[in-house]
């Protein structure tokens, strides 16, 4: 017969936890723990509180810290989580002195570190410095799009969501008089508590949306434009990603080539990326300046970011900084030689007129395009964008019914061709200017090195630290919550680096 070891759930054994002796050196929680106690400053913290002659004492910030930045840095990002991990494991425990705090207290410390999270950012930034961890010669920057906590079934611009609105009463209306019908000629009432239900539901949803609705404006976008708002985070919006559209945030980086340093970090409640690059160059520079960098960190400095920066408005941004940008338009992998045998699926295409594709007739100074009709010279000296052109205009009667017209004009829309010929005056053209610069052998070499720089950063804080979603609402805690990541990212820098 088989022989067992025996037990009993009975017995009791002491365990002794020593909390000092849990945080082994040279680990990322001793690296935490030690810059906190001793390296950053987290008096700043005192102005929140106002207890110093009455009321009940605090938890102290610095153990707060430690256990939000060791939950970060482990994949944890809810505050039930992290409270749990408080009672449940034995690091948390040590860098706590076994301290369990609630799930409330952990939320409202971070959420309410608005004015102390880029000083306690900086503070860590200067330990890189101080480590030489900072190349300063080599920068590169990139986004990353995050889901918020908000659903985008609740996006749209104030009149669609007048709308949603107007389809809820509707749906009301139907289920009482679905009620009413079942009352009068006794049918089966097993429905009758599922509509009810229902009703009590999208009741509660109007009511949200008129409290919404009655203190908000719409939502304007660059272009001056109504854009989409969202019931539940109205600083976030819907953007397109690979896995589809999401309703989220635009969590952006400024990264040091040398060690993979982030220098600035930022959440943008947009999907675009023509605007984001001032912002984060300002505020770069003033991180780098508080630890001491000159006046300008980034004079001369090579700059690298993807096709998604290419605009007018950050081009002149890296011309002002003066510093070696090298930012591609969208086409520039086409005109690599290196992909001009790859196979790409580009569906049936039209090839679109250019101006050779008309005749000049130089006797009567007109334009005769393919279906032999007359561009009448409208314009002899236009000025546009710093150009002066010539221009020809078609009747629209012409173009309405011609047959080369999806070949001709940029979209069904498009009521007439126009054709500008440009005379004199050509000004400095930035963009024509970084293509040049991108398309020189030099040039691609330099630019292949983004994705070694900046790429990894954000597969380390999305898959190794398991960032997937923004738990917070409103664009200032979300900001917090990206710097804290970020934050975490650098210390884990200084631990593999040896901090002493």
């Amino acid at each position: 017969m088989a022989k067992y070891k025996s037990y009993n759930y009975r017995q009791n054994v002491l365990l002794t936890v020593d909390f000092e002796k849990q945080i082994v050196p040279g680990t990322l929680e001793d690296t935490i723990h030690t810059l906190v106690e001793e390296r950053m400053d987290t008096a700043i913290f005192d102005r929140n509180y106002k207890n110093d002659e009455t009321g009940c004492t605090a938890y102290d910030p610095k153990v707060l810290l430690k256990i939000i930045l060791y939950a970060y840095s482990r994949g944890l990002i809810s505050s039930r989580q992290i409270e749990r991990a408080c009672r449940e494991n034995v690091m948390f425990m040590a860098l706590s002195c076994g301290q369990r705090f609630d799930h409330s207290t952990i939320a409202s410390f971070v959420t309410s570190m608005k004015d102390q999270i880029m000083p306690l950012f900086r503070d860590v930034l200067l330990i890189c410095h101080e480590m030489d961890l900072l190349g300063g010669t080599v920068f590169a920057l990139d986004g990353c799009k995050l889901p918020s906590n908000a659903s985008k079934q609740w996006s749209g611009t104030i009149k669609q969501l007048k709308k949603k609105r107007g389809k809820m009463e509707q749906k009301i209306k139907s289920l009482l008089q679905a009620h009413i019908k079942a009352d009068k000629e006794n049918l089966d009432r097993s429905l009758e508590d599922r509509r009810k239900r229902q009703k009590k539901r999208l009741e509660k949803k109007m009511a949200y949306i008129d409290k919404w609705l009655k203190d908000k404006e719409p939502k304007m976008g660059a272009q001056g434009k109504e854009i989409m708002s969202n019931i539940t985070d109205n600083d976030s919006c819907k953007m397109k990603t690979s896995h589809g559209t999401i309703q989220g945030y635009n969590a952006q980086s400024l990264v040091d080539e040398k060690h993979q340093v982030i220098v600035h970090a930022q959440a943008f409640g947009n999907g675009q990326d023509h605007g984001n690059l001032p912002p984060m160059l300002e505020a770069a520079r003033d991180n780098l300046k508080q630890i001491g960098y000159c006046e300008n960190p980034f004079d001369q400095k090579i700059f690298l970011t993807d096709s998604g920066y290419h605009s007018k408005k950050n081009l002149e941004k890296c011309e002002e900084e003066n510093m070696d940008a090298y930012i591609p338009d969208i086409h520039f992998r086409k005109r690599d030689e290196r992909f001009a045998t790859q196979c790409q699926y580009k569906g049936k295409q039209n090839r679109r007129f250019t101006i050779q594709d008309f005749h000049y007739d130089e006797e009567k100074d007109h334009y005769i395009c393919k279906n032999e009709k007359v561009l009448k010279l409208r314009a002899r000296a236009a000025k546009v964008r710093g150009n002066i052109e010539r221009r020809y205009e078609a009747s629209k009667k012409d173009c309405q019914l011609c047959p080369f017209r999806s070949q001709c004009l940029l979209t069904k829309k498009t009521k007439r061709k126009n054709l500008c010929i440009r005379q004199c005056g050509e000004p400095v053209n930035l963009s024509k200017k970084m293509r040049e610069k991108i398309d020189t052998e030099e040039g691609r070499r330099i630019y292949g090195k983004r994705l070694g720089i900046v790429e990894p950063v954000f597969a380390n804080i999305r898959h190794n630290k398991r960032l997937d979603r923004f738990t917070l609402r409103g664009k200032i805690k979300v900001n917090i919550q990206w710097a804290l990541y970020c934050m975490v990212h650098n210390m884990e820098k200084i631990a593999h680096y040896g901090y002493a």
